[in-house]
């Protein structure tokens, strides 16, 4: 099952690095270098219908014009801890983006996000907002940090993660229709434990190598 706001990306490179981001052998530092590949080759996608303007420049032979984006109004709003590792892939294809954090942890008894931190950009009107954070399993922190964001009022926002599922699609879609969801899978379920299934584990746990 899908929802009208998924975006599923399916570029062969994408996939090739999510398969051996999946592997259980695989290494802390490969796990982390691939994340940071793959969070780069979405960020092309997200980025796609970014706003530019044109200016005007010399190249060594004449005067033309060229259209460019200002990435000091996008902002990359990275929920901690996870969400770190996909925010570096995607500040190295638009290093002038702004960063924000929100700190969510997960209630172990009723699955619900407990907001710790909140730190964003001035001027948040002005801005579009892209969330990263590596999976939307049940989807109450990703709930959580868009209806926090919305409450800064900016001109766009997007939800980028590398794996979801039906459950975790179907509550953010509830909460917020006018949100897409970029993801490089959506997987069968959630597992009684609120995990995705097959899944990759605990993505902040593979990241920071603490388990």
């Amino acid at each position: 099952m899908t929802t009208p706001n998924a975006h599923l990306i399916t570029h062969p490179l994408v996939q090739h690095k999510l398969t051996l981001m999946r592997r259980k052998d695989a290494s802390t530092n490969s796990f982390r270098r691939l994340l940071n590949e793959l969070a780069s080759l979405m960020a092309y996608e997200v980025t796609r219908d970014i706003p530019t303007s044109e200016i005007e420049i010399e190249t060594p032979l004449e005067v033309t014009r060229g259209r460019v984006i200002d990435g000091k109004k996008l902002v990359f709003v990275s929920i901690l801890r996870a969400g770190t590792g996909i925010l570096d892939g995607m500040l190295s294809v638009v290093p002038g983006a702004r960063v924000g954090h929100i700190g969510l942890y997960r209630d172990p008894k009723t699955l619900t996000a407990v907001e710790y931190y909140f730190k964003m950009p001035s001027d948040m009107q002005e801005r579009d907002i892209v969330v990263v954070d590596p999976m939307l399993a049940t989807g109450n922190s990703a709930v959580a940090a868009v209806e926090r964001l919305k409450e800064l009022s900016p001109k766009s926002i997007k939800f980028v993660c590398l794996l979801t599922c039906p459950e975790g699609l179907k509550t953010m879609y509830e909460a917020h229709p006018d949100v897409p969801v970029y993801t490089a899978a959506i997987d069968r379920q959630l597992n009684e434990h609120g995990y995705i299934l097959p899944g990759l584990g605990d993505a902040g746990d593979r990241i920071f190598g603490t388990k």
